[in-house]
């Protein structure tokens, strides 16, 4: 890969947070560089830290805490079970089924699945959900075993194909456990929409891939998947699901969502080095607004605090140099990273109560694919005069 996209500096893995005793020692930073292979059109983050280093026994992201991720995980289920006929003797399997988000839908309907899950932490909330996990890293060879015991009729890869170090012994693994008219679902964050909406603070180290049809379609078929159909979400800023079978054993025709994806994407140039070029422009002018607009608000007197200690919250922090003198705190949800701190600006992380105590002129709502979710769950803000603001695309001050 020699075509670079972007230069975010230098980095911790953004999902590391700190604990109180951890303030006192070094945190390991790594580059955070992205290069687009020429031949391919794969975007890949430059490799320095293991998966192992990434998603350790207290990983911190918890998918049920998002209240419209879960009810996506619903819909996406009734519409899997009425689209492919899943029942009773089907079997679902999820990879990367985090705290059991999704495949609660399928246990409460009587339909017999597992998830795969190597995080220790989110693994346990899941099997308190109901949900069986096995607690690996997914791959080939664990397919292959899986296989050994029954093979699947839907797999479910939410989110979780751009975390991959080896995609292509990842995706093989689909094609080994899924039965010859299995059907496997991909959702991932599409590169189209991260680089019209210059999204770059969805860019770190978690994030191995980033990743476009055309890319995904050369993927799949060298490791024996067929892409048959294409649906495009809102979710994380604009998403695709990819719907895929055996090559050797197929039985859904292609649909012509699928080839209008595919050449949308050929028409926007993403089979061209142009189209890649100036990224790192775009995202320094984000950078710049919203340093700008710290810094007006800290001249004004005025108080800003954050929403959701979310991993592209971290990448923008960081990328940005900004520290708790500029933003007091941010506010979450999960009990699992309150009292603690972001990796990196060591920016506290605290309760909502703190935010009806604190009462921010300003609140910077780090997760803007769920902007209107956080206001909707905030109204309180508007009561004091506060106002919310987003960074990405451009800095928004809100209403």
């Amino acid at each position: 890969m020699t075509l670079p996209l972007v230069d975010l500096g230098t980095a911790p893995p953004s999902n590391a947070y700190l604990t109180p005793d951890a303030l006192h020692g070094p945190e390991a930073w790594y580059p955070l560089r992205v290069l687009v292979c020429e031949r391919c059109w794969l975007a890949q983050t430059e490799d320095f830290v293991h998966a192992g280093e990434l998603f350790s026994a207290d990983y911190a992201y918890f998918s049920a805490y998002s209240s419209s991720w879960v009810a996506h995980a619903e819909r996406y289920v009734a519409d899997m079970v009425a689209r492919f006929s899943l029942g009773t003797n089907s079997h679902v399997v999820e990879v990367a089924a985090n705290d059991g988000y999704l495949l609660q839908y399928v246990t409460a309907r009587g339909i017999p699945c597992i998830g795969i899950e190597p995080s220790a932490s989110t693994a346990a909330a899941a099997r308190e959900r109901g949900v069986p996990i096995v607690e690996q890293f997914f791959g080939s060879a664990l397919a292959e075993e899986l296989a050994a015991n029954g093979q699947a009729d839907l797999m479910v890869a939410n989110n979780v194909l751009g975390h991959v170090p080896d995609i292509n012994d990842f995706v093989r693994g689909f094609a080994i456990l899924l039965k010859p008219d299995g059907v496997a679902t991909f959702e991932f964050h599409h590169l189209q929409q991260l680089m019209d909406q210059c999204q770059f603070d969805t860019i770190y180290h978690e994030h191995f891939s980033y990743l476009s049809l055309t890319a995904v379609e050369a993927i799949f078929d060298a490791a024996g998947l067929t892409v048959f159909d294409v649906e495009r979400l809102t979710t994380h800023g604009g998403s695709l699901r990819v719907f895929a079978q055996r090559t050797d054993g197929g039985q859904h025709d292609r649909t012509a969502a699928a080839d209008a994806v595919l050449a949308g994407e050929q028409e926007a140039g993403m089979g061209q080095a142009s189209y890649y070029q100036g990224f790192q422009d775009r995202a320094l002018k984000v950078k710049y607004d919203f340093l700008t607009f710290l810094l007006s608000a800290h001249a004004g007197g005025k108080t800003v605090a954050g929403y959701g200690a979310a991993a592209k919250g971290n990448t923008l922090l960081n990328f940005a140099g900004v520290r708790p003198d500029l933003l007091a705190f941010v506010v979450d949800r999960n009990p699992a990273k309150q009292g603690c701190y972001l990796p990196g600006s060591r920016i506290p992380v605290v309760g909502e109560d703190e935010l009806a105590r604190a009462r921010p002129d300003f609140v910077v709502i780090f997760p803007w694919n769920l902007r209107d979710e956080v206001m909707g769950q905030l109204t309180e803000v508007a009561q004091w005069g506060g106002r919310f603001v987003t960074a990405v695309p451009e800095l928004t001050i809100w209403p």
